[in-house]
Parts: C-alpha cells; structure tokens; sequence
C-alpha cells in the first residue's frame, strides 16, 4: 500500500473514531438528561402530592372548625367575631401548658365576645395508659349530667390535677369523683359511669371525629378555622394567640 493510501486509511478511521466519540456523547447526554427528567417528574410530583395532601388536611380542620360538635364544651357567643378550637388529650402534658397559659386570658375574651373557645377532648394517649379514656369518658358523664357550666371546671380541674405521663395511674376513678363532685357534679350522678366507663362511645366517637378532621397530635389549635402554630414553645404559642386575640 502506497504511503498516500495509508495516510488515507488513517485519516478515515480517525474521522470514523471521531464520529463514533460524539455519538457517544450525545447518547450519553440523551440518557443523563432522560434520568433527570424523570427524577424532576418524581421530585415534582412528590412536591405536588404533599402540599395537595397538606392542602386536604387544611381544608379537613376548616370544615370541623366551621361547626360546633356535640363532643366538646363552649364558652362564648356563638356570634362571636373569632373562633378558637382546642383539640386535646387530658393526659397530654402540653395541653396542660396551654390550658395553664391560656385559660384566663381565654375565659376574659370570651366573656367580653371578642371570641368563642371550644374544648374538644379525646383520645389520644391511651397507648401509654388508660387515663385518657377514663377522663374523657368522665367528662362526658359530667356534660350530659349536670351541663355545660359544670363540665367546664371540671375540664379545668382535670388540668390543674393532671397526672404525669410517668404515672397516670396515680388519678384514680375516686380522684375522677372527687373532681367532678368539686366541679358540681352530684356524686350519685357520677361515680357509676365513671366506674362502668358508661360513655365509652362517646369517647370513641370523639376520637373519631377528630381523625376523621386530620387531627394528628396534642394540642392541636384552630384560629378562625386554620391551624394556629405561631410560636416554638407552649408559652410562644399561647402568647402569640391571646395577642392575636386581643
């Protein structure tokens, strides 16, 4: 082979080689770029389930906030210009702060009609003991039996003598008796439900309602029907919503 055709061979295998490099090039910018479209597909539809999901929840709490519920008890007008809705486990120590930080300054508030505060009780600790159903189900023995009035101090009471969650066995149903009996309650009326657990539904039914609102955790507040979280601790928290309502 003469030098001219040798040197013509090489030159076309270079050229070859060359073409063969940037097609690999290309196929491999084609494969990166389909993996990153699709991780921005994932990515992005991951993003857009979660705020929708957050979206549904929100909306969930603005409809239970949006009506009074039979599981609870008031205080203030009922057309009254701000709402407040507390939803709470009597063995939760952080509702025992709210309830401490805030009640005062709540029960004023709703006394001048600036706002109407409700209570919503359930069930969420009993995997720790049953003090939460034994409280509750007291509480709702109360309501039904001496009223709304008498079924608030008891609620109030239930927090000043609130039992740690190390030891919620240390209120016993006598304690329960005692308290609904300080509140107003008639011991005949009491001490049998709050042995037999006579409102064991509607315990149940409480704690129902407030999964089925998408409420996940203790003390869950509402302020004109959207979540209220403005603060890093209980006592931010409480300060930030009595300003909020001042």
């Amino acid at each position: 082979m003469s030098s001219n055709s040798r040197a013509d061979a090489r030159a076309k295998a270079a050229e070859m080689r060359a073409a063969q490099q940037r097609s690999e090039t290309r196929r491999r910018f084609l494969t990166i770029g389909g993996v990153l479209a699709v991780m921005a597909l994932i990515v992005g539809g991951s993003i857009w389930f979660g705020l929708r999901e957050q979206d549904k929840g929100e909306e969930k709490l603005a409809d239970a906030a949006s009506s009074s519920s039979e599981y609870g008890v008031a205080i203030g007008d009922a057309d009254a210009p701000r709402t407040v809705v507390i939803y709470e486990d009597f063995l939760c120590p952080y509702c025992g702060e709210l309830e401490r930080a805030t009640r005062d300054d709540l029960t004023a508030l709703a006394a001048d009609g600036k706002v109407r505060v409700e209570y919503r009780p359930f069930d969420l600790l009993s995997r720790i003991a049953d003090y939460p159903i034994r409280a509750t189900n007291a509480f709702a023995l109360v309501l039904e039996k001496s009223g709304p009035e008498v079924a608030k101090k008891f609620h109030d009471l239930l927090y000043e003598n609130q039992p740690s969650e190390e030891d919620p066995d240390a209120a016993t149903n006598d304690d329960l008796v005692d308290l609904a009996v300080e509140a107003g309650a008639a011991e005949a009326d009491v001490r049998g439900g709050i042995e037999s657990l006579s409102h064991q539904a509607w315990v149940d039914e409480a704690t129902a309602e407030a999964a089925k609102a998408g409420v996940t955790g203790t003390p869950t507040v509402l302020l004109d029907g959207e979540v209220f979280q403005d603060g890093r601790t209980i006592d931010e928290l409480a300060d930030n919503l009595i300003s909020e309502l001042e």
